[in-house]
């Protein structure tokens, strides 16, 4: 199988050790990854967000599947750009939706969806530039 790891943090450098130990992985590339990810992988130059950049390099090394770090592409939507796609919907994508990811991105729209299904959080107020006064 060839992987594409996006991200380049600790986070993508453990995945990226623990990835590389599978024997099902044939190659592994990771973007833009970092001087750890570069012991395990094939680090490339290309942005985690730059969608284009990643369909052709995808379509390119015929990739298997896309595993995504950070939280930057998914808030963005490269799960539903990926799966929107004629060419690249065939290519296993690990990360949430868009709107899924927006539990991560959004730490307001996490708390409003936490109180809408009764799961325990810390009281919270949400503050905008209107408000900025109260929250001080």
């Amino acid at each position: 199988m060839k992987l594409l790891l996006l991200g380049s943090g600790g986070r993508e450098h453990a995945l990226a050790w623990k990835i590389a130990q599978s024997p099902k992985i044939e190659k592994l590339y990771i973007a833009p990854g970092n001087a750890g990810t570069s012991l395990v992988g094939e680090n490339i130059t290309i942005k985690a967000t730059d969608f284009a950049g990643l369909k052709v390099f995808v379509l390119e090394k015929e990739i298997n599947m896309v595993v995504v770090g950070p939280e930057d592409p998914l808030v963005k939507g490269i799960y539903d750009f990926f799966k929107e796609d004629n060419d690249l919907k065939h290519i296993a994508i690990i990360g949430p939706s868009k709107e899924g990811a927006k539990l991560e991105g959004s730490k307001e729209f996490a708390k409003g969806f936490m109180q809408r299904h009764n799961i325990p959080t810390a009281r919270y107020k949400s503050i905008t530039a209107a408000t900025l006064n109260e929250g001080l």
